[in-house]
């Protein structure tokens, strides 16, 4: 499956689930989801490695576009594959908000860690 339809999928998991958890609990602020997005990154470096590289990119770009918004450099040469597929994942998710991202991430970072076995 293609990283951009992988992500397409995921966007649409993501909202259903956004949905459901706003409804449930609502991050107060900009401040709380900041705070929690950080912990959440944190928690990211505790998932085991064996992550597929689909769900890490998806994280990566996710990361990106929080933290520092749109893709602002050039793409790597063909050469270069890690980097590329790097900025390619930024890129799928230049359209997202600073506040979506970091929303996006939170979940996804949830689901992997959940899957993982280990406390979300």
């Amino acid at each position: 499956m293609g990283l951009k339809l992988y992500i397409f999928m995921l966007d649409i998991v993501l909202k259903k689930e956004s949905t459901l958890e706003a409804s449930h609990t609502h991050l107060d602020m900009d401040m709380d989801m900041q705070e929690d997005f950080e912990q959440y990154a944190e928690k990211a470096k505790t998932l085991p490695p064996t992550q597929s590289n689909e769900d890490l990119l998806i994280l990566y770009g996710l990361y990106k576009q929080a933290t520092v918004g749109p893709v602002n450099t050039s793409r790597p040469g063909m050469f270069n594959m890690r980097d590329r597929a790097k900025w390619d994942a930024w890129k799928a998710v230049e359209g997202k908000s600073k506040d979506e991202a970091m929303g996006d991430y939170i979940i996804k970072v949830k689901q992997l860690l959940e899957a993982a076995g280990l406390p979300a």
